[in-house]
């Protein structure tokens, strides 16, 4: 009988101790959300004002922003900041792109289109360098996201996840990710992508983090999979 006590009471302190550490990992994670995003505001500020008169010269009068709804974590919505690297009317464009059989099987399969015709010239170089993604700095200073996890869900994205988005949707969304810095867009299968992200959902930690990171600089660098 003490042996039996003793194990469960071994067991309950293992498992307060994984807790703890969670607390902890998810405390320091916060504070370096918040540290970086703020450094990113800072680089944020001039960029606008460069993308905004690049826009202006080619006639483009409309927001350089571009915002989106996204699943956060635990289910909640947020908006999502981007600057637009797409024509104003690219939702529209899109229906009439997907009349195509060949490019609505694409667009099925992997959420993208090979060569978008509604990517701009600026859009283009925007996703190259991956700035395109700077103003989330802004969702990782509300809290809405993290620098590292797994990508935000598009709202209709949930139906690939055959019921499991709830073990996805257990951590912020993040800027950078394990899929991010596998491959991004020339990982062309969804359900590869998906596999990536519940990688790093389920085996999330400071180590695996801070490989996150190191692997992000190289690709920057390398800009290897940014279309």
């Amino acid at each position: 009988m003490n042996a039996e006590l003793e194990l469960a009471t071994d067991e309950l302190v293992i498992l307060y101790d994984k807790k703890i550490s969670q607390y902890a990992f998810m405390f320091f994670k916060r504070v370096f959300d918040i540290l970086c995003s703020l450094i990113g505001l800072v680089v944020l500020i001039p960029l606008i004002f460069i993308v905004k008169i690049v826009y202006l010269v080619s006639g483009d009068t409309y927001s350089i922003f571009y915002t989106q709804n996204r699943v956060g974590m635990n289910g909640k919505i947020f908006k999502l900041y981007k600057f637009r690297t797409m024509v104003p009317n690219a939702d529209e464009m899109l229906k009439e792109i997907l009349k195509d059989p060949l490019r609505r099987r694409e667009w099925r399969l992997t959420q993208k289109l090979h060569k978008d015709p509604r990517v701009t010239k600026m859009g283009r170089i925007l996703r190259k360098t991956s700035l395109d993604e700077m103003p989330q700095m802004i969702n990782v200073l509300k809290g809405d996201m993290s620098i590292i996890g797994p990508r935000p869900l598009v709202i209709n994205e949930l139906d690939n996840h055959n019921g499991s988005h709830i073990i996805y949707e257990s951590v912020k969304p993040g800027l950078t990710g394990w899929w991010a810095v596998n491959g991004r867009s020339d990982v062309e299968d969804y359900g590869e992508r998906l596999e990536l992200e519940y990688y790093y959902v389920n085996n999330r930690s400071v180590k695996l983090d801070l490989l996150v990171l190191v692997k992000t600089v190289s690709v920057l660098i390398k800009r290897e999979g940014s279309k």
